[in-house]
């Protein structure tokens, strides 16, 4: 293999180290905006599931009231 040669293929690999080491860092800023979505949707559907919950204690109180 020449030294022509040899340099290419040194030249080659170093750029796959950085894209191996730049995706690395991507994937893990990319699993840790994942987890924090997972997390805001978690707190979303709590909040909706206790407006929901007002909301039909309200229907059922008007309803109490219209009856009465």
């Amino acid at each position: 293999m020449s030294e022509e040669s040899f340099n290419t293929l040194s030249g080659k690999v170093d750029d796959l180290i950085d894209l191996c080491a730049k995706m690395k860092r991507e994937n893990q800023a990319l699993k840790a905006n994942n987890s924090n979505l997972q997390h805001e949707r978690e707190q979303l559907m709590e909040k909706n599931q206790l407006a929901k919950t007002k909301l039909q204690s309200l229907l059922d109180r008007l309803k109490s009231m219209h009856n009465s």
